[in-house]
């Protein structure tokens, strides 16, 4: 098909999220191969006018905020590799970053009753761009959002702290959105970017724990929930062990 799969998918939602809000036409396609009568195969792509607008505004909306997070990633770089030099250690372990699919961002609109588009998306929504820094202290986690925050083109949005007041579930993370200036050709876009920092071992759980949730559904499954917050609580308690060794072995040092 002239047109990759995940543009279809991306139009198709555009369509049929406008038609349903606006309440006009319902146009309902079932599958890929119905966007042909939209798409012929035989030369030229036409695109509707609305449609090819919309696409334009979400190549754009896409390479900003890929470009946030290769900003941000280079921050966090930088501080990482500063800490080898200095301490000889890296707090960072690795990272993980993402933008959110397009359906995603469409169906998350869509939830929790906003307009589906792009601006609508730009607007009301802080996690388009994520990424996930995963340390190797508790302290490190603290150290490591205080000096991305405290960069002067950094902006915090806002913060919650998971580590100090876990979730219910026993999530334990800091999750922060920050916002930062891209530099294009013709102005200058703020994007906001969420960025979640945890220790390896808070990473483990929370992965094995979604996966985990996935399975039992919304079933009355309470011993695994709890067993699955005891196991983050014991979790917890090996990263507060951990972080008094490593103060020890730095008084040695």
């Amino acid at each position: 098909m002239y047109v990759e799969d995940w543009f279809l998918v991306w139009i198709i939602n555009i369509i049929v999220g406008k038609y349903e809000i606006n309440g006009g036409i319902r146009i309902v396609m079932r599958k890929l191969e119905k966007v042909d009568e939209l798409f012929p195969k035989n030369g030229d792509l036409l695109v509707p006018k609305e449609i090819k607008k919309e696409r334009d505004k979400m190549e754009e909306t896409t390479l900003i905020y890929r470009s946030a997070l290769r900003e941000i990633s280079t921050k966090l770089n930088v501080l990482d590799d500063e800490f080898r030099v200095r301490r000889k250690r890296n707090p960072i372990e690795y990272m993980k970053s993402r933008v959110k699919s397009i359906e995603s961002i469409m169906e998350k609109l869509k939830r929790r009753g906003f307009e589906v588009g792009v601006e609508s998306a730009k607007k009301n929504l802080n996690d388009i761009a994520g990424i996930r820094v995963v340390c190797s202290f508790v302290s490190d986690i603290y150290e490591v959002a205080e000096l991305l925050k405290g960069q002067y083109d950094v902006t915090l949005v806002e913060e919650k702290d998971y580590i100090k007041a876990p979730k219910a579930n026993g999530y334990r993370s800091l999750h922060m959105v920050v916002q930062i200036p891209i530099f294009l050709s013709d102005h200058v876009a703020n994007v906001r970017v969420e960025v979640q920092i945890r220790t390896i071992a808070m990473d483990f759980w929370a992965s094995l724990e979604h996966k985990l949730y996935y399975k039992i559904g919304t079933e009355n499954h309470e011993h695994i929930r709890s067993d699955l917050k005891e196991c983050a609580d014991v979790i917890a308690s090996t990263d507060m062990r951990m972080q008094e060794i490593q103060r020890e072995v730095e008084k040695i040092r």
